[in-house]
């Protein structure tokens, strides 16, 4: 029972960690967004933009951050920020632009109002996509260790 609730509130405190770093991404991404469309960008083009620059920020803090590498684990940076902008592109790129047009076109909503909206949507996908996905750690294989102590007792 305990190590579920340990489990459950290491879940909840990365939840809120997201949440921080996604409130600083959001904002970065919101105004890249407000800024590209006032000096007269197309608004999906601004979204774009927008997009690229709020993924490199995401990474950069969840890695450091959030999905933080324990001892004896591994994960390649590279691939992982591919599989950043993928769970990303998913969500907040072709899923927040196709709504964005259904919000701005069919729904007649303001186009500064609508990608606030969105959020509530990629928000919580992005945490799951991320949590299980973009940033999973592969343990290292127990043969490597046994190997390195054998190396560190030869020397």
């Amino acid at each position: 029972m305990k190590f579920k609730r340990e489990k459950l509130l290491s879940l909840i405190s990365q939840f809120i960690k997201f949440s921080l770093v996604g409130v600083s991404n959001t904002a970065i991404s919101y105004g890249t967004y407000a800024l590209l469309t006032y000096i007269g960008c197309p608004y999906v083009i601004s979204n774009i933009i927008a997009f690229i620059v709020s993924v490199l920020n995401s990474f950069f803090w969840n890695n450091r951050y959030v999905f933080k590498k324990n001892d004896g684990e591994h994960r390649n940076p590279w691939w992982t920020l591919a599989k950043t902008f993928l769970a990303y592109g998913s969500t907040g790129l072709i899923l927040s632009n196709i709504l964005l047009v259904l919000f701005v076109e069919k729904f007649n909503m303001n186009k500064y109002i609508a990608p606030l909206l969105i959020l509530i949507i990629t928000i919580p996908l992005n945490f799951v996509i991320n949590k299980f996905w973009a940033f999973r750690t592969d343990k290292k294989n127990k043969g490597d260790k046994d190997e390195n102590n054998r190396k560190k007792s030869i020397i």
